[in-house]
């Protein structure tokens, strides 16, 4: 992200720079925030708090640190099939 930032920021204008800061500042954000519900989602059931399916269905493995990388995995898998 950084090096994408001082990347634009040598060539363009300021303003240029700003937004292009800002919308790849949004699309990190949204897309840890989607791995972190997905995660949340498949390990523990819940949602924002919200209870979705019972606990007797959650997976443990998708709490912990390997399953950030499975969960990344199946978010590029997607993105390259849509794309």
């Amino acid at each position: 992200v950084l090096g994408r930032a001082e990347a634009v920021a040598a060539k363009q204008p300021v303003l240029h720079a700003s937004l292009d800061g800002v919308g790849i500042g949004l699309g990190f954000t949204l897309s840890l925030t989607l791995l972190g519900l997905l995660r949340e989602l498949l390990g523990a059931g819940t949602a924002f708090g919200l209870q979705l399916y019972p606990k007797t269905y959650s997976a443990l493995l998708f709490v912990l640190a390997p399953g950030a990388f499975i969960v990344l995995g199946y978010l590029i898998a997607l993105k390259n099939k849509l794309s």
